[in-house]
């Protein structure tokens, strides 16, 4: 699949890496939000409430998608 504007410089390859590199970020950034959502409260005994509300987030997002292609393919 070839862009039309910037033709021979963006093509499959350039599409397919960054499509896995923001999931690989997106993993990456949930796995450190729960981390440091877990050390605040074991260790210092603190809702964070925002970390919190940013898993959440996250998992609902993931969980729709997941959901939107199962049922549309």
């Amino acid at each position: 699949m070839k862009i039309p504007i910037v033709g021979t410089l963006v093509d499959e390859r350039f599409l397919n890496h960054r499509l896995k590199s923001t999931s690989l970020a997106g993993i990456i950034g949930g796995l450190t939000a729960i981390c440091l959502f877990a050390y605040r409260f074991y260790v210092t005994h603190v809702w964070s409430w925002d970390l919190f509300v940013v898993i959440m987030t996250i998992l609902g997002v993931k969980l729709t998608v997941m959901a939107w292609y199962r049922i549309t393919d």
